[in-house]
């Protein structure tokens, strides 16, 4: 049997829908359930800081999908997932990882998954491990000023990043957790191509049918804008913008297509998908 763990966050419940869609049968690891039920899903409640919990959760479970809730504990909450699940007899584990990551890494978020990456490969067990991008859909988090003063905004400048769609994220993971052929791969997925913000505010305002801008704006006044929307200090904090201006997330990658078979989504794919959600009236789910 499969686990998804996060199966309410953004990869994993779009990657629960594609395992029930395909018919595969699937435990959902959740701190809360929201929505009803998929065919094939098993929902559990668990928490990744019980370790009874967790044992629970894994009984059973032969593939498991590992991604946490990004908080302050979530290198030692996925360090304990990847030992309880050695211990379980777990056999393939899939990581949802993060481009560039590397425990020697300046920026936080990398430095964390190059830790858990390295003890995944020494655990004995079979691993796949997934790198992607920024995600396009972390663009509805600045939903807010793109409806009411048609822009948004970052410490960007002209960085060029290759943002993929959560949607390819999670076609690529379906693939890792059902087929062979994957074990102890590393997959960087980004999107077709390396855009500005500049260019993607063109591109959103090409499908929305009215102009959008991007404003870039310093560091310290982009972190008390996301502190004031109630974003998480640590997570707040942890963002090094000057890991994009480098040029470190710019690569593009074609692992999308060689392992589904299918091109990865563009920005512009995107834009026309989610037109409903950056109009007026529209209350888009955000899952951070």
């Amino acid at each position: 049997m499969i686990l998804v763990t996060g199966g309410t966050g953004s990869t994993g419940s779009e990657l629960l829908g594609r395992l029930s869609r395909g018919g595969v049968a699937v435990r959902a690891m959740v701190r809360r359930r929201r929505g009803g039920a998929l065919p094939g899903v098993e929902f559990v409640d668990g928490d990744f800081d019980s370790e009874p919990s967790v044992e629970r959760v894994l009984d059973g479970i032969e593939r498991a999908f590992l991604v946490t809730n990004s908080s302050e504990r979530a290198e030692s909450q996925q360090l304990a997932f990847v030992e309880a699940a050695r211990h379980a007899g777990v056999r393939h584990m899939v990581y949802l990882s993060q481009l560039r990551a590397c425990k020697g890494s300046p920026v936080r978020f990398l430095r964390y998954h190059g830790v858990v990456e390295e003890a995944i490969a020494a655990s004995g067990m079979a691993h796949t491990m997934l790198r992607p991008n920024l995600f396009m859909q972390g663009l509805l988090f600045l939903r807010s000023t793109i409806l009411s003063e048609g822009r948004f905004f970052a410490p960007l400048a002209e960085a060029r990043v290759s943002v993929v769609d959560v949607r390819d994220v999670a076609a690529v993971a379906a693939a890792a957790l059902t087929q062979t052929g994957h074990e102890g791969k590393t997959y960087d997925i980004t999107g077709p191509e390396a855009l500005t913000q500049a260019e993607m505010a063109t591109q959103l305002s090409r499908e929305l049918g009215r102009r959008i801008l991007f404003t870039d704006v310093p560091e310290a006044a982009m972190r008390e804008v996301l502190l004031s929307w109630r974003m998480p200090e640590w997570q707040a904090e942890g963002l090094d913008y000057a890991h994009y201006r480098r040029g470190e997330a710019s690569d593009v990658s074609t692992a999308v297509k060689e392992v589904t078979g299918a091109p990865a989504r563009s920005f512009a794919d995107f834009a026309r998908d989610y037109r409903r959600a950056f109009s007026a009236g529209a209350n888009p789910v955000l899952r951070l």
